[in-house]
């Protein structure tokens, strides 16, 4: 990985997903492998691009009035960091991102965040399909249990290994936190 053209970015870590509505979920230290990514990217200095979802329902748990919406202290943006709202799963439609990521010269995206089967798997699709070298962390994403349209349950390990199965080597090369600083460093 050419690191003066890599971006890290982190996809929805909100407190909107500590909402017991959610349910059960599994990766119960994603945010703690996402904190140790973000470490060294700004020991490194290269990009880190924060993404928020917004609602415009007040109702939401993404409502900008409520603490749901603010981004979880453990990888809070600091100094020039770039945060980008969304409003749809995909971080790349009606935002900037790809703007910026190409105006930086960057090659390489490495995503993580929440959740795997919604925001972070639709942003790793667009991510591979418009072109950038793209790698997910498997264990600095995490995904809720939920049914099916048959009403069938699948629990959240379940979801979160379809998840990466369905984007390993179609979109992106899937990688543990340990795998991508070891391959850095």
């Amino acid at each position: 990985m050419e690191d003066r053209r890599i971006a890290l970015l982190i996809v929805d870590v909100q407190k909107a997903f500590d909402d017991k509505k959610w349910g059960e979920r599994n990766n119960e230290n994603a945010e703690e492998n996402i904190r140790r990514i973000l470490h060294l990217w700004r020991e490194k200095g290269w990009l880190v691009i924060h993404i928020q979802h917004i609602s415009d329902n007040p109702d939401s748990v993404f409502h900008p009035n409520n603490e749901g919406f603010a981004i979880k202290t453990i990888v809070e943006p600091i100094d020039k960091e770039v945060i980008i709202t969304k409003k749809v799963n995909s971080s790349f439609i009606g935002t900037n991102l790809e703007a910026i990521l190409k105006a930086n010269d960057i090659t390489t995206v490495v995503i993580t965040g929440l959740t795997t089967p919604h925001c972070v798997s639709t942003t790793t699709r667009m991510s591979g399909n418009l072109g950038f070298d793209t790698y997910l962390i498997s264990d600095a994403t995490a995904a809720f249990g939920m049914k099916d349209q048959d009403n069938t349950y699948y629990d959240a390990a379940t979801i979160h290994s379809i998840s990466l199965a369905t984007l390993h080597e179609e979109f992106a090369t899937i990688r543990t936190t340990d795998e991508l600083i070891n391959e850095i460093l």
